[in-house]
């Protein structure tokens, strides 16, 4: 597949950026790719011989000849290169978080807008097919209404010291329930545990309760001693498992169960399961593809900033309750109604 006329620059090779390279590679679309490290330029100049090993962020962000940049660096360094690919005239992918702050993020899409940039943020698990099949369901009814989400994101390693268990794991099931049930919590409340550094948490566990009887919750950790991705969706007519950490057919299942009462004694009838089709294609491949889509037509990318916004203020939110010990209601940005003009039907 390719993207005739495509010409992105990417900033960042290290343990996502080099993913984001090998699929702009096969899309036809790397033009200059960038790393702090030497190293680690020198190993991908080699590796991709066509595209131009750039010294610098600021040569990539000066090419008049590249329009679009994606942003695979540590997540504060995510804003202020945002706004400078946006300065240079630039249509922006960043990996997530858009930024570490709301307000900043605001600021941000303001400015993507009032320029006529894109602005996508790598909300990877929107793209995933089992996911899109999932809400598909969902939007069809197929569950009745929603009741309950959990989310766990569990694995040993990929500890960071810059950057907290919910910062780093929990932006993909905020963003994965977020556009389950099409609009924000009102308050949340996140508990943690800090057992490698002091200042950093290693495991969260977030409550997030909706303005109706829906609620959900994340729990997040490096400290796991295996890899656990799941989300578990309940609603009043089925549920349904998305186990992203299991291959094929058991990806995906919806099970009927049947839950009441018989007089005054629990009647449950439970129901085989019964896995949901979903397309067999890479879901960075489709976010990349989707990107450049957007910068080719103009159009408006799924996990657009108003998105990453909704995301993050929920995000702003856990923080404050895991530092507090207490819940926290979440600020509504101008993105909630972005959020609820996608809700599912």
């Amino acid at each position: 597949m390719s993207h005739d006329g495509a010409r992105i620059g990417a900033i960042g090779l290290g343990h996502w950026g080099r993913n984001i390279v090998r699929n702009l590679d096969m899309l036809g679309a790397l033009a200059a790719m960038y790393d702090a490290d030497p190293g680690t330029r020198a190993k991908f100049a080699e590796i991709y011989p066509n595209a131009h090993a750039a010294g610098s962020e600021e040569e990539i962000l000066a090419d008049r000849t590249i329009p679009a940049v994606m942003i695979a660096t540590p997540a504060v360094t995510h804003g202020a290169l945002v706004d400078l690919a946006l300065d240079a005239g630039k249509h922006v992918f960043v990996e997530k978080p858009i930024c570490l702050d709301a307000v900043e993020a605001e600021r941000l899409s303001a400015k993507a807008a009032a320029a006529g940039r894109v602005l996508m943020v790598g909300h990877l698990l929107l793209y995933h097919p089992a996911f899109v099949a999932l809400r598909e369901a969902v939007g069809r009814g197929d569950l009745g209404e929603l009741r309950y989400i959990y989310s766990n994101r569990l694995s040993l390693g990929r500890i960071r010291r810059e950057e907290n268990a919910l910062w780093s794991f929990a932006p993909h099931d905020v963003s994965m329930i977020l556009d389950l049930a099409g609009r924000l919590p009102e308050t949340v409340s996140t508990s943690g545990g800090t057992y490698l550094s002091p200042t950093v948490a290693d495991t969260t566990l977030s409550s997030l309760a909706f303005s109706d009887r829906l609620r959900a919750h994340i729990f997040v950790s490096w400290l796991h001693p295996y890899k656990d991705h799941r989300t578990v969706v309940i609603g009043t007519e089925a549920m349904a498992v998305f186990h992203d950490s299991v291959p094929g057919p058991e990806k995906l299942l919806l099970y009927r169960h049947k839950v009441g009462w018989d007089g005054e004694i629990p009647d449950i009838e439970r129901a085989e399961a019964e896995p949901l089709p979903y397309d067999d294609d890479e879901p960075l491949m489709l976010e990349c593809q989707h990107f450049l889509d957007c910068v080719a037509t103009g159009a408006r990318p799924r996990s657009n900033a108003d998105e990453a916004i909704a995301v993050l203020s929920v995000l702003d939110a856990c923080q404050q309750s895991l530092t507090t010990g207490g819940p926290v209601s979440v600020r509504v940005p101008a993105a909630a109604s972005e959020l609820s003009a996608r809700a599912a039907p």
